[in-house]
């Protein structure tokens, strides 16, 4: 490289640099903490309703509700324990359920959602 050709190669090196503007670095992290805002209040927020919806649900059910479970089984409930549910499917057939397996009340909509809806 000759001399002149190293001086304009450094003057358009230096004219194409960012000037130091001063800016407040912490502006730079709004966008992301705008974007994980809208993240939880689209996403996480209606997830813990939902979810809150279907434990009261399951906390209040009781002994002969008629419900049906999440495989589709319809029945009542004849015994219900800490963590699972007998269910009186017909006459002297009685089967044990985790209570989260309950999707809702017979004749009604379920609570608990279907996972792949089509």
């Amino acid at each position: 490289m000759t001399p002149m050709m190293f001086q304009q190669a450094s003057l358009v090196l230096a004219m194409g640099a960012p000037a130091d503007s001063g800016a407040n670095p912490w502006l730079q992290f709004l966008p992301f903490v705008f974007v994980l805002g809208i993240f939880y209040f689209i996403i996480l927020l209606p997830m813990k309703r939902r979810q809150k919806k279907v434990q009261q649900f399951l906390d209040g059910l009781k002994v002969s509700d008629r419900v049906i479970t999440s495989g589709g089984i319809y029945g009542s409930i004849t015994k219900i324990n800490d963590r699972s549910v007998q269910l009186q499917s017909a006459d002297k057939v009685r089967i044990e359920l985790s209570r989260a397996a309950i999707a809702g009340y017979q004749g009604q909509d379920p609570v608990v959602p279907p996972e792949n809806p089509q």
